[in-house]
């Protein structure tokens, strides 16, 4: 697995941002880090079945990376891209709401739902911070994950489990199934568990990150989308998680899922030790700040706060259906068609709300 701190950025716009995945593809210098003859997973970020700037992977970055790849000579055949489902996601319906679907049909892609795939227990040889105590009877991943290299398109936003979200935090949506949320308690820990495991299961890994819209605030869903223009790409997901932090306001190290797996030596999380190429962000500083949902914020009160006390009926017994119901109704049928909707509305007259019009239209 490379984890080699260098970190290339670049600033971009809505005209330019095909032109401009490449370029950065280009400046990471992404062939010498994915073997073009070998099979590569593409894995997309859906957090959320609807759409909403800056929340899951942008249709101009999906598009850009496998132009950028079918034209570079990868076979079609090799190309996978895929996605999970969760209790409140469904990944069909959200590739069709982002517009992932037509992308990948302009370019001869399939799409694999990864309910569909065979899961197996892998047993990890390296010892787990927490996972294997969260899932006693054996950690099941998708088989077809396994020896191969990835790829992973996540965006540039906070995160309220986990302060922000990135590259590291995709492959939860990857390596373990729907019941992920059990993890929610031991975030941090879990994200150092799922680089280890990722350390031995992936040959090559890329992470591609879209902030041309950000995220701000109650992430990954009730956010406020920033304007930002700009793309990242690395072949260590804890440096482009680093940077993407600092980018935001934060300081990485400061962030305990960053500080572990740079202790760890699984990536490089301390920014003076970063390369970055590209644009200059030294004094790039979006000044964000991460907020907690109403569903975060409930979440946390069951799992670590006064109310903990009924965690396991609420949340570990067949009741648990109460939770993603509870979620879906504030988030799809309260949030969205209010808050959600003007904020989208007033997205729509930016660079970035055309351009997704272009793609809805196209």
């Amino acid at each position: 697995m490379n984890a080699n701190g260098k970190v290339a950025v670049l600033k971009t716009d809505s005209a330019n941002i095909l032109n401009d995945y490449r370029k950065l593809l280009e400046l990471v210098d992404y062939k010498s880090i994915l073997d073009i003859d070998k099979e590569v997973i593409i894995k997309l970020n859906l957090s959320w079945t609807k759409y909403f700037p800056a929340c899951s992977s942008q249709p101009w970055q999906v598009e850009g990376v496998v132009k950028t790849f079918t034209e570079d000579g990868f076979p079609l055949d090799k190309i996978v891209p895929v996605e999970n489902k969760t209790v409140v996601t469904n990944p069909i319906k959200g590739a069709q709401n982002n517009l992932w679907m037509p992308i990948l049909k302009k370019y001869g892609l399939g799409f694999t739902p990864l309910p569909d795939v065979e899961w197996t227990v892998y047993n990890f040889k390296e010892k787990l911070m927490k996972l294997n105590d969260i899932f006693p009877e054996g950690i099941q991943i998708p088989k077809m994950y396994i020896g191969k290299q990835i790829v992973h398109l996540p965006t540039v936003k906070t995160h309220g489990h986990s302060t922000t979200t990135g590259a590291i935090k995709n492959s939860f949506g990857g390596l373990l199934k729907e019941v992920r949320h059990y993890a929610h308690k031991y975030m941090h820990e879990v994200l150092v568990d799922l680089m280890i495991m990722q350390k031995e299961l992936h040959p090559n890994i890329l992470a591609v990150m879209d902030g041309t819209v950000c995220g701000d605030g109650a992430g990954p869903r009730t956010m406020i989308p920033r304007a930002k223009n700009f793309i990242l790409a690395s072949s260590d997901s804890v440096a482009i998680d680093s940077i993407a932090a600092k980018m935001m306001g934060f300081d990485p190290m400061s962030i305990p899922y960053i500080r572990m797996c740079h202790e760890r030596g699984l990536g490089i999380g301390e920014p003076s030790e970063i390369e970055i190429v590209g644009y200059d962000v030294s004094k790039v500083d979006f000044g964000f700040k991460t907020k907690r949902s109403f569903v975060i914020w409930g979440d946390q009160l069951l799992r670590k706060g006064p109310l903990k006390f009924l965690e396991k009926i609420a949340l570990h017994s067949p009741l648990v259906v109460w939770a993603p119901m509870a979620s879906n109704i504030y988030h799809d049928w309260l949030w969205y068609p209010t808050v959600g909707k003007s904020i989208i509305k007033e997205f729509s007259s930016t660079e970035w709300g055309q351009l997704f019009k272009k793609y809805k239209n196209s």
